[in-house]
């Protein structure tokens, strides 16, 4: 009877031991979407307005009344939404509505990254507002000439603001933002 009871323990005993010698369970690492999206490909945005400007050939361009324009990234799903205004002795009344409304995502901004623009020889100035965290919008920018024009910026998608899952378009759209400023001319 002691041998029946020794075996059993036996048996239980190494049951257990090849059980337990399993490879231990790891949580996977987080990870991203590798998303990749064609090189910009840029032409002058053909219009009767008072300035001109380069856009990325895989945005779609809608006219809207004023001078105003929208840049549809449908891959994307993320619009840019550019405003015209002329300045008529309210150029600092419009600096402050481009800065307010730049500030007022700041209840959901992690940060709001503001770069200063300079083209002399153009005579454009502005700013670009890099905006950080869930906000509802990831980029804005104002550009002037200070006397005659004004035109604003701003980018949009048409999800979630999750910041980590839109990183890559935000990231791709704000160098076309970029380029826009950097190829404003007034006319």
């Amino acid at each position: 009877m002691n041998r029946k009871i020794l075996f059993s323990v036996l048996g239980t005993l190494s049951t257990l031991f090849f059980i337990g010698c399993k490879e231990d369970v790891l949580p996977k690492p987080s990870s991203y979407l590798r998303l990749e999206y064609p090189k910009a490909k840029y032409a002058v945005a053909k219009n009767n307005c008072p300035f001109e400007f380069e856009m990325n050939d895989k945005a779609k361009i809608a006219s809207k009344e004023n001078c105003g324009f929208t840049l549809h990234y449908p891959a994307m799903k993320a619009t840019v939404y550019i405003t015209y205004k002329p300045v008529q002795s309210n150029l600092s009344t419009l600096l402050k509505d481009a800065q307010k409304l730049t500030y007022e995502h700041v209840i959901k901004a992690d940060e709001i990254v503001e770069q200063p623009f300079v083209n002399q020889d153009r005579k454009v100035y502005g700013m670009f507002y890099q905006v950080g965290g869930n906000a509802a919008t990831n980029a804005q920018f104002y550009l002037t000439d200070s006397i005659h024009h004004f035109v604003t910026g701003s980018m949009y998608f048409y999800a979630k603001p999750n910041f980590d899952s839109i990183l890559p378009a935000a990231d791709y759209v704000k160098k076309d933002i970029r380029h826009i400023m950097e190829t404003m001319k007034w006319k």
